[in-house]
């Protein structure tokens, strides 16, 4: 029997409740366990109802996805939040990934890629679309890149993070590398640490962005 993975889907817009909702639900792995309209509404189910993923509309009343996807990330770090918007607005990629969201999906996306999407988010990965990285590297073009040395990674530590930028969560990084799961995690944590990054998102963010791996 799979997992099933818990949904909280916020927006303002009844329409994408039904719709998502009666796509998703087709799939036997997904519950949507509530609905939203505003960030503030977000936080309160989230307290409550715990859910595995968040579908979070950027730009709501009351209280946006931003704020919301700030203050969940901070309080309950285990749920992966998934920025939600009917448009690709490069800035709101920015500011929701360094919230805390760890992926990006747009509203006309197909249900197989937001399905898709979920369960990455779900598994621990850091979902980066095709258009979420072109975000990350039109600004790394514009900024001065920072040497490799800047951030003292090691050899082993640089192997971590392509891994990381690719997706894989600690259990898989620990058997692409043939190291423990727990060293695996220590090297993570290592790299988190040196790069100044709250996240893994934001890790992958700052390597993407400074060209610390190929």
């Amino acid at each position: 029997m799979s997992t099933i993975i818990r949904v909280l889907l916020v927006d303002d817009h009844s329409s994408i409740h039904i719709a998502i909702t009666a796509n998703i639900e087709i799939f036997d792995d997904f519950e949507i366990v509530g609905h939203a309209s505003n960030g503030e509404e977000a936080i309160k189910l989230a307290r409550q109802l715990n859910p595995n993923v968040i579908l979070m509309d950027v730009i709501m009343p009351k209280m946006g996805g931003l704020e919301a996807t700030r203050y969940i990330h901070e309080q309950q770090p285990d749920i992966k939040i998934l920025a939600l918007s009917s448009f690709q607005d490069d800035d709101s990629v920015r500011d929701m990934l360094k919230a805390g969201a760890v992926g990006y999906v747009l509203k006309n996306s197909s249900i197989d890629d937001i399905a898709h999407t979920i369960r990455a988010a779900h598994a621990g990965k850091s979902v980066f679309s095709q258009e979420v990285t072109r975000v990350l590297m039109s600004d790394s073009a514009k900024k001065t890149v920072n040497p490799t040395g800047d951030y003292d990674l090691t050899p082993r530590e640089l192997d971590v993070l392509r891994l990381l930028v690719k997706g894989q969560n600690n259990k898989q990084i620990a058997e692409e590398l043939t190291i423990s799961l727990s060293t695996a995690k220590f090297h993570v944590s290592r790299i988190l640490s040196k790069l100044n990054a709250s996240s893994r998102v934001e890790a992958v963010t700052t390597a993407i962005e400074h060209h610390l791996v190929t």
